[in-house]
């Protein structure tokens, strides 16, 4: 698994070739790679917000009790395992009128190790100011961009012809879902402040 984080990020057309040869499952793929890389953000937003405390809109540093962040952090977690399921089922919708269609199985595999730039930017969690974890976001998903458009064609098995046209429509609805996902997680890990929009619903 280290071995194919450190190829992805170094030299990652060789990596996807390696890769390809596997014909892993989901399965071991989630208990490899997913469910270990998928753990950076959500602890490190867990020890972000509890001993640094997350900083809004210039306000004094907001911290979260321990019982309160780790329920957060679990549903935090099962979010992005399930995003990856769902990017790798949209690869595969997508993906419906090439000739050589992937199965569901290899796009989820495939969608698990492009989110590899993804989670490790979650390290920048650890000390949560907005703008750090922007920027740290902002070049993840440059660099989740890049091993998408270089490993479509390789790994799935189709042309780079069909590889473009397939990781651009993938790209945008990735960054939707992407979008999604950081309205409910910023909304989550904000609701320690009394500030917080989720308490204009449920005060």
């Amino acid at each position: 698994m280290i071995n194919h984080v450190w190829g992805l990020i170094h030299h990652p057309d060789r990596e996807w070739r390696e890769i390809n040869k596997e014909h892993e499952s989901v399965s071991h793929m989630y208990a490899h790679h997913v469910l270990i890389l998928a753990a950076i953000p959500v602890v490190s937003s867990f020890i972000g917000t509890t001993q640094v405390g997350w900083t809004l809109n210039g306000e004094e540093a907001i911290k979260l009790s321990t019982m309160t962040a780790l329920g957060l952090g679990v549903l935090f977690y099962g979010i992005i395992l399930a995003a990856v399921a769902a990017v790798g089922s949209v690869i595969h919708a997508l993906a419906r009128s090439h000739s050589h269609r992937p199965s569901r199985s290899e796009c989820i595999v495939f969608a698990g190790y492009i989110a590899t730039p993804m989670f490790l930017s979650g390290l920048f969690a650890l000390y949560p100011i907005i703008w750090l974890c922007t920027l740290a976001l902002v070049l993840g998903v440059a660099y989740t961009g890049y091993l998408l458009y270089k490993g479509t064609p390789s790994f799935l098995g189709i042309s780079h012809k069909e590889g473009f046209i397939l990781s651009s429509g993938t790209l945008g609805i990735g960054v939707l879902v992407l979008e999604f996902m950081l309205a409910v997680v910023v909304l989550l890990w904000s609701m320690g402040s009394e500030h917080s929009i989720m308490w204009m619903f449920f005060g």
